[in-house]
């Protein structure tokens, strides 16, 4: 170990983690020890400047705190839901109706100008996109809505910044210590080889991982959008300007980051880039000084990986539980579809039952829809089929989405290949359950309860399964897909804008509901939200046990005390229940031995000692 003054050492890390990850990264470099000890003093200066009342909070704040079966989340757009960040502040009280404790703002960072997929693209990270508001009214909304008991989630794009970013600027303008931030590629022959491993993320939109750029002289690394240049992560430099950024923004009051793009991080020659251990090492290393800067803050990986990949996210070996508080569970969220489409509840089953125990004080995100694609992929290995659970076909799946057959969806493919190969799906929930097609249908009482049972069965399964879950913007009122984005050329090439609608208001506390059907999910939407909030078994770490049931049917246990029951199929299914007397928590009836399960229903029943008529 180098001379380190352990003064400079925060006590209340495992031992030398933050030195251990980055000398394990850098220590390689030259004058690896003045940076180091030069990065300890930034870090207490960040310590030093942070508010009072942010201090006072990381105090009071349990290790636990995000684990609350209260906790509840809500993930927007700040132009789409509420035009402004003031204009998000203004609607703290509708989001505190419907029982939110967690918003996930997507990207309001400085983006680059033109299209910028979705803020993605980011060119100042201390900065906030001028046409949402500025640094003082994110601070603001920060502290109303900690005021309100909503910690606000924050996007951090980690695997690359804008091409207008000023790190990039100067690598264009001859910079060589800028030109080192980033990956450049000086002969096409290098590229060429690099790209036989690679993955390719928009195979149609933006194929290929490399951009030439002539003032570079060679081929920028840019796995997303040509204007996204990929950071070069093993620069240290790189690794201290985005810890810094990251809590500086800590500083202005965010809670929460969602750590975006994190699987690609580290390049490795011979390999396709996804999920390196270095990747581990440096989210390790800026939990660690999180930590100790703003020990409330919680960090995200958005890794949209197989199950199987994941659990790493979550720190492993002597890193266990030090690393990412949470991670999606896209696994469970597109076997959810899965089962929707091919009335098999045998799918999420068998996810569920293979999902691994994580370590304290972490857990999941779960979902129905966010702004992303529906990402079949993640599910090949399961299609495949092992031991009770047969094989599917991902492609009929997605079919189903698209309205193939006599199928009443109405989502549309994202990025799929000519050849049949799968890759996504986009839509908003209504469209995908059928409900945006019964609403057209001229004898439609029939179609739009099916479709409403449906969207709430997806959502039951959110709430119930293990982990923090989160509604989708609009979803809590049905909004249809949003096809104006066809008409906007700044938007008409990126499918994805199908399901980021406008969101309609009456009043900032009440959104505009577009017919009975809207009011209807609303309604039941959160009563079911009310009822997670007052259950115990339905904290993100309570254990679950999945249970023998029907093929149609999931049936798990939360605590050996809550059973959560699910019919992905439009029959009745019998379901044998677990030994005991049961009170179904929304019927408020008592059962014993067995349950009725209408088509698309969903039930929570609890454990009870009291006897049945």
């Amino acid at each position: 170990m180098p001379d380190t003054p352990m003064s400079l050492i925060p006590p209340a890390l495992p031992p030398h983690l933050l030195e251990t990850q980055l000398r394990r990264l850098y220590g390689h470099s030259e004058g690896f020890d003045a940076w180091f000890l030069a990065l300890l003093a930034r870090l207490r200066d960040l310590q030093a400047l942070r508010p009072s009342t942010l201090r006072a909070l990381d105090a009071q704040r349990r290790a636990d705190w995000f684990c609350d079966q209260r906790m509840v989340g809500y993930c927007a757009y700040v132009d789409r839901f509420g035009g402004t960040l003031r204009g998000v502040a203004e609607r703290v009280p509708y989001l505190q109706s419907l029982g939110v404790r967690y918003l996930h703002l997507l990207p309001f960072t400085r983006p680059r100008a033109g299209d910028n997929d979705g803020g993605f693209a980011v060119a100042d990270y201390d900065d906030v996109d001028p046409t949402l508001g500025n640094v003082d009214d994110l601070v603001a909304l920060c502290a109303r809505l900690r005021d309100a008991g909503i910690s606000l989630c924050s996007d951090f794009v980690l695997n690359h910044c804008a091409e207008d970013h000023a790190w990039a600027r100067a690598a264009r303008a001859g910079d060589p210590h800028y030109r080192a931030y980033f990956h450049v590629m000086e002969d096409a022959a290098d590229v060429a080889d690099w790209e036989t491993r690679l993955r390719q993320v928009f195979p149609h939109t933006a194929p290929g991982n490399f951009t030439h750029c002539e003032a570079m002289q060679g081929w920028v690394w840019t796995t997303f959008y040509p204007y996204q240049w990929d950071l070069n992560w093993s620069n240290r430099e790189v690794f201290a300007e985005m810890l810094f950024a990251l809590l500086r923004a800590a500083n202005r009051g965010v809670e929460a980051f969602r750590l975006d793009s994190t699987g690609f991080l580290w390049k490795r020659r011979g390999t396709d880039c996804m999920n390196q251990a270095e990747t581990h090492w440096i989210l390790q290393a800026l939990r660690a000084a999180v930590q100790w800067v703003a020990p409330a803050v919680i960090l995200k990986a958005e890794a949209i990986v197989p199950m199987r990949e994941l659990p790493p996210y979550f720190g492993e070996g002597e890193a266990r539980g030090q690393e990412c508080h949470l991670a999606y569970h896209s696994s469970l969220m597109t076997a959810g579809w899965s089962a929707l489409a091919l009335g098999r509840g045998d799918i999420p089953a068998a996810v569920l039952h293979h999902t691994p125990a994580l370590p304290a004080n972490a857990g999941w995100i779960q979902y129905v829809r966010c702004h992303d694609d529906i990402g079949w992929p993640v599910l090949a290995a399961e299609s495949s089929g092992s031991g009770r659970l047969r094989p599917f076909a991902l492609a009929a799946v997605a079919a189903h989405f698209h309205g193939v057959g006599d199928s009443d969806a109405e989502g549309e493919p994202f990025q799929t290949a000519p050849t049949g190969e799968v890759h996504g799906s986009n839509g908003m929930t209504a469209a995908l359950c059928g409900l945006s097609r019964a609403r057209r249908t001229p004898d439609r009482q029939t179609a739009l309860r099916c479709a409403e049972t449906r969207f709430l069965l997806m959502y039951a399964l959110a709430l119930a399964a293990p982990g923090l879950p989160v509604i989708y913007m609009g979803d809590e009122i049905a909004l249809d897909n949003d096809h104006s984005y066809r008409s906007d050329p700044a938007r008409a090439h990126e499918g994805r804008w199908l399901h980021r609608p406008l969101m309609a208001w009456q009043s900032p506390s009440q959104p505009q509901l577009a017919d009975a059907s809207a009011s209807r999910i609303q309604t039941e939407l959160r009563t079911w939200i009310n009822l997670r909030q007052s259950l115990p078994a339905l904290r993100l770490d309570a254990s679950c046990t999945v249970i023998d049931a029907p093929t149609a049917v999931l049936a798990f246990l939360r605590e050996n005390s809550l059973l959560a029951i699910f019919n992905f199929s439009k029959q009745m299914v019998a379901m044998a229940l677990p030994q005991g007397t049961w009170r179904d928590l929304r019927a408020d009836a008592l059962l014993h031995s067995s349950l009725p399960l209408e088509g698309y229903a969903a039930h929570w029943l609890q454990r009870t000692s009291e006897t049945p008529p």
